[in-house]
């Protein structure tokens, strides 16, 4: 028999299911896996409320997340929260109804979870997928977890300042989709002709408007997914379209950022760790127009490391940035893909499979 591996995941963010998802497409073919969303199953409504809620508060009031996300970093999580009981709940059920061998969570709630159902029940191992890169939060180091799958070596580093057991550390890159394994890369020698630049726009239609303005002010053509900002912006973007027309190419909700991203030279997106560490799978360089405080502060601070992408929060720091790529035959832009190609971890989902598949102890 297959062993079952249970993986807890939320939906604050993109990044937690991104890596519960590619690890289950990793795993599949060697374990019967269930990717469960405890907070959407304990209180469905709630919970939809509090993931609307909170992409309003990270786009349009990032200080106010700000304060929270550092006051969650001094939380004693170790005993249970009454406002998330039935959160606690559906962990409890979970263990009960899926039986599984080991417990992966890609969000740091979890764990405190489901270590206090073991007292009841018989413990199996427990790894965290820490989503984060260079700056985390105490609410990941601090859970009671056996392993933590992390994304880097300067997150490593970190993480031992905060005397984190090392023997529990283990760099493994952020587990991207099985797909970058085999897709073709643009090479460092490409002729750029066009520059294709990717942008994932946040909400903030004006800004959108001026950064696409930004980017087409070179000699480039732009790829635009709305995503979950369809309604928003669809009409403002396709207004821009006639204005530049054969330039823009606008999509909607797509499950192509694989190809998308192997396909373009550049990426304008939100220093998310999903779509920074897909950027890195797949080699292409990154301007990051829009960061949330906290958590994504380490994600740019990786990217700048690497030297392989950086911060352009205006649009025109955006048209800067590129003019400074391009310029010399694009001597920068070829520089950072050659760079990238050396940090790329396009099997990471793969090789996290493994680790975790490693730690099953045969019944």
């Amino acid at each position: 028999m297959k062993p079952k591996i249970l993986i807890l995941s939320a939906s604050f963010g993109d990044g937690h299911n991104s890596a519960a998802r590619h690890l289950a497409e990793a795993l599949q073919e060697n374990a019967e896996v269930l990717v469960a969303d405890p907070c959407d199953l304990g209180n469905p409504r709630i919970n939809r409320f509090l993931c609307r809620a909170y992409r309003e508060i990270t786009t349009y009031t990032p200080g106010i997340w700000a304060w929270m996300y550092r006051s969650s970093d001094r939380q004693d999580l170790s005993k249970p929260l009454p406002f998330i009981a039935k959160t606690e709940d559906a962990v409890a059920s979970l263990l009960d109804n899926f039986q599984p061998d080991i417990v992966v969570n890609t969000y740091p709630l979890y764990p405190y979870m489901v270590e206090r159902q073991f007292a009841t029940r018989t413990r199996v191992p427990v790894i965290t997928v820490i989503t984060d890169s260079i700056e985390i939060n105490a609410t990941w180091t601090k859970s009671p977890s056996d392993h933590f799958l992390i994304t880097d070596n300067h997150t490593r580093e970190g993480l031992l300042t905060q005397k984190l057991p090392p023997e529990k550390i283990h760099v493994l890159g952020f587990p991207v989709s099985p797909r970058f394994e085999h897709l073709p890369k643009i090479t460092s020698t490409d002729s750029l002709k066009p520059f294709r630049v990717l942008f994932f726009p946040t909400a903030k239609s004006p800004h959108v408007n001026d950064i696409i303005r930004s980017v087409l002010s070179h000699d480039t053509e732009i790829t635009v997914v709305l995503g979950r900002n369809v309604r928003r912006l669809y009409r403002k973007t396709q207004a821009l379209k006639k204005e530049f027309p054969g330039r823009i190419c606008i999509k909607g909700w797509t499950k192509k950022v694989p190809e998308l991203l192997s396909s373009h030279h550049l990426i304008v997106g939100k220093a998310g760790g999903a779509t920074v560490h897909e950027a890195i799978a797949a080699q292409c360089p990154m301007l990051v127009h829009h960061i949330v405080p906290g958590q994504e502060e380490g994600n740019i601070e990786l990217l700048e490391r690497f030297k392989t992408g950086s911060l352009a929060t205006s649009a025109t720091a955006i048209s800067k940035s590129i003019g400074a790529l391009l310029a010399d035959d694009a001597c920068l832009w070829r520089d950072q893909k050659e760079r990238l190609a050396r940090h790329a971890r396009p099997s990471a989902a793969r090789e996290a499979g493994a680790f975790i598949l490693s730690q099953i102890t045969p019944s």
